[in-house]
């Protein structure tokens, strides 16, 4: 499993998941996990575990951070830079010709009816992938508790990155108690914490645009409705970009695949046309390549600690619980009716029943029947 793969074969796997990478970063990790763990056997689940845990700590689109770390897992340097752009274009790409349609015509395609069906699959898509990672990430009773507690909170809408540290100080401190050694410990976590300042912007320039987004790519955390939250204070109060522009752009983020944050293309090109596409595009996915390339080799010293292990174990059981989380919200909002009971029930019972199968034929399944039974 240490072995390096093949730029060309790291290439084309970040390429499909990138085109057929619909429903946002759960459904993505869990994309990841059946083609890296269990069909290629790149990583261990372990291994892929703590990879997770630590995008969690670190700013940006998780699944982006995902794809990157697997990407120098395998391929070094180059496998980095090329998994992440793999995994990013499709969606930009995508999202650029909407942005030039929407421009044109002043608004998206109808595709409320396939997406109607795709919601209730990608959450069986979603347990299917967690399943394997829960049960190597509940190690011990204590685990186990803080998995629960984590869950609990997300549900009662704690912040994520408080739970995320929590869970892991908790361990950590804890593990440090039972070891009973007062050695002192060097921090290995080069993260600063930013408070985002909302600066008042007279004019849509190309630079003012990437300053933007470079800011907000740096310093977000949590899911692309964040995202959209600091897209209204820094774009929409200041005149820039219009409330029913935000919402659209939001729709678009829905129904293309790859990261949300690829909305931000839909946006630029809005204000600035090609030429802000392409720098607010720069401007949110660049720390993300950064953080990683500081983060990874942190990674592999955080699990030959005794010490650290526990924190990072902590912070895997509770990443799971949020996902876990997202999934009940994903649930609530999606699975309204008998039609979409329908397609949640038929996605579980594919994806557990034939692990083998492809998840972009559930996804395309989903879709399919949707449009489908929405005729009835």
């Amino acid at each position: 499993m240490e072995d390096k793969a093949d730029l060309k074969d790291i290439a084309k796997l970040f390429l499909k998941l990138g085109i057929i990478g619909f429903g946002g970063p759960a459904v993505h990790i869990a994309m990841m996990q059946e083609e890296v763990v269990t069909k290629r056997k790149w990583l261990s689940e372990q291994h892929f575990l703590d990879l997770v845990g630590a995008t969690n700590l670190i700013p940006g689109p998780n699944s982006t951070e995902m794809a990157i770390h697997i990407g120098h897992e395998k391929g070094g340097w180059k496998g980095l830079i090329l998994a992440g752009l793999c995994f990013i274009l499709p969606a930009v790409l995508i999202t650029g010709i909407f942005a030039w349609l929407y421009k044109e015509y002043g608004q998206v395609p109808e595709v409320q009816p396939f997406i109607y069906g795709i919601k209730p699959a990608i959450i069986a898509i979603i347990l299917a992938a967690i399943f394997p990672l829960a049960k190597k990430s509940l190690k011990t009773i204590e685990l186990a508790v803080i998995g629960i507690l984590v869950l609990v909170c997300s549900l009662l809408n704690f912040n994520e990155i408080y739970l995320l540290f929590g869970a892991g100080f908790l361990a950590l401190s804890l593990a440090f108690i039972r070891s009973k050694k007062l050695n002192s410990t060097h921090s290995i976590f080069p993260f600063t914490f930013l408070q985002i300042t909302n600066t008042s912007i007279l004019t849509a320039t190309n630079s003012n645009l990437f300053w933007i987004f470079l800011k907000i790519g740096a310093i977000l955390y949590g899911s692309g409705y964040v995202l959209f939250a600091f897209l209204d204070t820094e774009l929409v109060s200041t005149g820039l970009l219009s409330r029913q522009q935000l919402i659209d752009a939001i729709a678009v983020g829905q129904f293309t695949p790859g990261p949300v944050f690829s909305s931000v293309t839909f946006i630029g090109y809005q204000i600035n046309g090609l030429h802000g596409a392409i720098v607010s595009t720069v401007g949110i996915f660049l720390p993300s390549f950064l953080f990683v390339a500081l983060l990874n080799p942190l990674v592999k010293k955080m699990r030959n600690s005794t010490l650290f292990s526990s924190f990072l174990d902590a912070v895997n059981v509770a990443s799971v619980a949020i996902i876990v989380s997202v999934c009940i919200a994903m649930g609530q909002d999606s699975i309204t009716d008998w039609r979409t009971i329908l397609i949640a029930v038929l996605s579980i019972a594919l994806t557990f029943g034939y692990r083998k199968i492809n998840s972009a034929f559930i996804v395309l399944g989903g879709s399919l029947l949707g449009y489908l039974l929405t005729l009835i």
